[in-house]
């Protein structure tokens, strides 16, 4: 009887310090988080596997494929998960991490041929993913700061994004003209 009144007083600890650490509504709030980028990872970075080997890929760097529209939708599914997280109350820092992972994978992502080898093995997604793993158990509200913070990084993320299309549409051009196509 004493070890069952000291389980059910443990149990009862656990659920205060529980609620003390994370309440119920963030908690419900960040429940939303784990499964869109577990998805977005999957569908992304993780989706096929080449046949007879490990090694695991997504529809990033297919998509990837298509010069310009390509790398900008990718980008930007990232950035409406970046956008989901800031709202969700991820901290700034953790936006940077993963802000600058979209970054990374989005500028190397403009080289032609280079960047779609890149995107086969950066996985932009997974790695946002696993932060975000690291940092769920965290609590921390979301301040106008944070907003501003994740604003200046879609614009830079945009700034990159037409970068991208500019230069994709300046290579296509000169493309056709070298081999007397326009």
């Amino acid at each position: 009887c004493a070890a069952s009144m000291q389980s059910k007083i443990e149990n009862r600890k656990s659920e205060i310090l529980e609620w003390e650490l994370l309440p119920p509504e963030e908690k419900k709030r960040r429940a939303g988080l784990e499964p869109l980028f577990k998805w977005l990872a999957l569908i992304m970075d993780d989706f096929l596997r080449f046949p007879g080997t490990g090694f695991r890929f997504g529809l990033d760097p297919i998509i990837g494929l298509i010069p310009g529209l390509g790398d900008t939708a990718s980008a930007l599914i990232s950035t409406f998960s970046l956008i989901y997280a800031a709202r969700c109350g991820v901290p700034r820092i953790m936006l940077a991490r993963m802000s600058l992972n979209i970054l990374i994978n989005e500028i190397v992502g403009i080289v032609p041929g280079v960047g779609d080898a890149f995107s086969f093995w950066f996985k932009s997604n997974a790695r946002n993913y696993e932060l975000l793993q690291q940092h769920l158990g965290t609590s921390r509200r979301v301040r106008k700061s944070d907003w501003l913070f994740v604003m200046v990084v879609i614009a830079l993320l945009f700034f990159v994004v037409i970068t991208g299309i500019v230069v994709s549409i300046f290579m296509i051009r000169e493309l056709l003209r070298l081999f007397h196509l326009a």
